[in-house]
């Protein structure tokens, strides 16, 4: 089964790639993911604090944002906190670059205009065969509109493009007011490729302690579907390469994600929860199933469930949560 694709100007022998996170820190899981079958890697982030950090502290090169919340000083992470630093983070993109002959995506963390974005370049010169951009943010600011927001990411990808000759993808949550619009103009700054989404880790609260807790859980297939409407409806209207992200754990919910318009398909709490192995069971299973429903190639599914050709798009709005409030009966 032809399970090619194309995902930032790569011609990849399949979509099923790891995604950003700690299953790339050590040279055994980069080898295992890549004899897993990976058709890429992306490297965990490095962060717009870790890099500031290096010629301020973290807390003074962000006091613009905890001045008022001086208990945030003791929450923010010490530099050692960090997996890898700036510079450490570069050495281990050059070791795992030469020990692995699949594309390697190096990935930058931030929301602002700044010094920090040359190490994109820095990451470009260390072998990164593309960037993946990730605009984590939580907006708190009451006098920041959601414009500015999104001029502030626009400049960012326009800089970093400046900066490099390397394919860009931009990773974005799903809480943007108006997100066809804003793929759109994210793609005239320069992008190369959308991933579709980040995942907010949602803090807890301790309320015998009356402190808030970090708390991350694994994805699960239930948050995929959140992704698939926008793939279905971003791919129909904006060019550009589309990544998935968050959800995926069989190679079912990677044949939704193709169908829906995704070029690429990311896997890391799968790994994380089955080891850098299940990588493989996903493509394969793509492949059975591709087969058993008289499929001719990967490509003939891909965006056949997109806004422009399923064969009922209204439900991708509106429709679907009026038939869903309309129908429910409980079991």
């Amino acid at each position: 089964m032809d399970l090619s694709t194309t995902y930032l100007g790569f011609n990849l022998p399949h979509p099923v790639m790891g995604g950003a996170g700690p299953i790339a820190d050590s040279f055994d899981s980069v080898r295992r993911v890549e004899d897993a079958g990976a058709a890429a890697i992306v490297l965990r982030s490095l962060f717009e604090e870790q890099i500031a950090s290096e010629g301020l502290s973290t807390h003074r090169a962000l006091d613009g944002h905890t001045d008022s919340f001086a208990e945030a000083l003791t929450y923010l992470p010490d530099p050692d906190d960090f997996v890898l630093g700036p510079q450490e983070y570069l050495e281990h993109l050059r070791m795992v670059k030469e020990a692995v002959g699949v594309p390697v995506i190096a990935s930058l963390n931030g929301t602002s205009a700044g010094g920090w974005l040359d190490y994109g370049r820095q990451m470009a010169e260390a072998g990164a065969d593309a960037l993946e951009l990730n605009l984590y943010d939580v907006p708190m600011d009451a006098e920041r509109s959601a414009a500015s927001i999104e001029d502030q990411a626009a400049v960012v990808v326009a800089a970093v493009k400046d900066l490099v000759a390397l394919p860009v993808a931009v990773k974005l949550s799903p809480f943007y007011t108006s997100p066809a619009h804003f793929a759109q103009r994210l793609v005239a700054a320069g992008a190369d490729g959308l991933v579709l989404f980040n995942r907010y880790f949602e803090p807890d609260i301790d309320v015998e302690a009356l402190e808030v807790m970090p708390r991350l859980q694994l994805s699960n297939p239930a948050e995929l579907l959140l992704r698939l409407r926008w793939l279905a409806i971003l791919s129909a209207r904006v060019e550009t390469s589309f990544a998935v992200t968050g959800g995926v754990h069989t190679g079912v919910d990677a044949i939704k994600a193709v169908m829906c318009g995704a070029d690429a398909v990311q896997l890391v709490s799968l790994l994380l929860l089955r080891g850098p192995e299940a990588l493989g069971y996903v493509r394969d299973e793509m492949a059975r199933w591709l087969e058993e429903h008289e499929y001719d190639s990967l490509a003939q599914a891909r965006g056949s469930m997109n806004l422009d050709h399923c064969p009922a798009p209204h439900r991708l709005g509106r429709a679907n949560y009026m038939h869903t409030l309309q129908t429910w009966e409980p079991v």
